[in-house]
């Protein structure tokens, strides 16, 4: 990352409109701070490898010694967005963004620095441990950003967890992912039916009062107000978390990497020959690749066969892999090949280094490095719009 200088900061704080306040929220040791650290690497502020273990945002001493983030702290993240020429493809560079990270606590005795840290903020990155799955805090945190109204991006941490820890296979992975953000848009839909709810309320109550002090006429207007409270029919479809309309990021902060479908949508559109608009949209749910017509597929359709989702074959299939020839079953000879077929740039020492955490990490920031997928989806989130305050 280059060297951003103090011109180019005091250039960018004149563009407000290239700004934005963005706060990390989540239960406790979800992994906020670790999330911070990856992000700050990509500025140079941090090493890479230093990422998780420095606590750089824990400034205090008494959090550095608790291993909790008692006391939100910010900092500033400098990025470009590089789009690809439309002649040829070359990558040229676009105008440079300020992203202002806040890292909150997750204790609940804390919840003061939550509540205030949401209030400065234009969006919000939700972690959940996909492990522990949704706790106390994050009901809490998840109803901070709703009544605050900022943008919430949810990001399922601890992946890695899945492998090492529950030796869970990419399948059960899957459907253990799903029923996560299922719990997640749960909520999220009772915050939206006690909106809907309260304002119905709010709507009968005043139409009751004008009725009562209103004279003549009175059974026209009661018909009247009947159809009136008439419940409408509302879109909620924008409230709720799917990796199809990219507001789910799927990661390991501690190990450095994490995606959003569309990356994975872009690198197989080309060799499936699937338009990648139409594999964004099927490569997360109960959607099959029939390996001899190559046709997409639904659950209906599968008339007994046993095929695995998308989102397996071609995702977790692939992180899976990774974890087994590094961590798991250590191979030089399948480690070669994964580093050949992403075309990755690892010496030699390194794929023969006793230290495969050092080597996974390696990996992974060339393959699926966080800062890239997160900044990317706050990009595409907050940036296509000028908000007010």
């Amino acid at each position: 990352m280059p060297i951003v200088t103090t011109a180019q900061l005091v250039k960018l704080q004149a563009r407000p409109d290239h700004i934005r306040n963005i706060c990390i929220l989540a239960h406790v040791d979800h992994g906020k701070t670790t999330l911070s650290d990856s992000l700050l690497a990509s500025n140079g502020i941090i090493s890479s490898k230093l990422a998780g273990k420095v606590r750089y945002l824990d400034s205090r001493e008494d959090e550095q010694q608790r291993g909790i983030t008692m006391e939100a702290s910010g900092i500033s993240l400098y990025f470009q967005i590089l789009r690809e020429a439309a002649e040829g493809g070359n990558y040229t560079k676009s105008d440079e963004y300020l992203i202002n990270l806040i890292d909150a606590p997750g204790h609940v005795d804390f919840a003061s620095e939550v509540s205030t840290a949401s209030r400065l903020c234009d969006g919000a990155l939700i972690l959940v441990d996909v492990v522990e799955g949704v706790c106390t805090q994050t009901h809490t945190v998840l109803r901070q950003a709703w009544v605050e109204k900022v943008s919430p991006i949810l990001v399922l941490n601890k992946v890695d967890r899945l492998i090492t820890e529950l030796k869970l296979t990419p399948s059960e992975a899957y459907v253990h992912l799903n029923k996560i953000l299922e719990q997640v848009n749960a909520i999220m839909g009772t915050f939206y039916a006690g909106d809907v709810v309260e304002e119905e309320t709010r709507k009968h109550d005043a139409e009751k009062e004008r009725l009562t002090h209103k004279e003549g006429n009175e059974n026209s207007d009661i018909e009247s107000s009947s159809s009136e409270a008439i419940l409408e029919e509302r879109d909620d479809s924008n409230i709720y978390f799917t990796p199809d309309s990219g507001n789910v990021v799927f990661a390991s902060a501690l190990d450095g990497w994490a995606f959003r479908v569309e990356q994975f949508a872009q690198i197989y559109a080309a060799k499936l020959g699937i338009k990648e608009n139409i594999l964004r949209k099927v490569l997360w749910g109960d959607y099959y690749l029939d390996p001899k017509t190559k046709r997409l597929l639904q659950y209906k359709h599968l008339k007994g066969r046993q095929l695995k989702p998308m989102f397996v074959q071609f995702v977790l299939e692939n992180i899976w892999a990774v974890y087994d020839s590094v961590i798991i079953n250590s191979n030089i000879e399948k480690i070669e090949k994964i580093v050949k077929a992403l075309n990755l740039k690892i010496l030699p020492r390194d794929k023969r280094s006793k230290d495969t955490r050092s080597l996974l990490i390696s990996m992974f920031n060339q393959w699926l490095p966080l800062s890239t997928a997160v900044l990317h989806i706050l990009y595409n989130h907050l940036f296509g719009f000028i908000i007010i305050r």
